[in-house]
């Protein structure tokens, strides 16, 4: 049914989907909300100290 190379290059194409995909669930669970939440909470936090700098002037 399979060669030997065939079953090895079989394998080696399914670990490599299989880490795609864990790395895909990965970053759109974990590390994209962790850096947009990041990146409003800064945006927040510098943009009120701007505009509060303004006011004093």
């Amino acid at each position: 049914m399979f060669e030997f190379d065939q079953y090895l290059g079989f394998l080696s194409f399914l670990t490599i989907l299989t880490i795609g995909f864990w790395l895909m669930i990965f970053l759109l669970t974990f590390v994209i909300p962790y850096w947009l939440i990041g990146a409003i909470r800064e945006y927040l936090k510098y943009g009120n100290s701007k505009n509060y700098r303004e006011k004093q002037k």
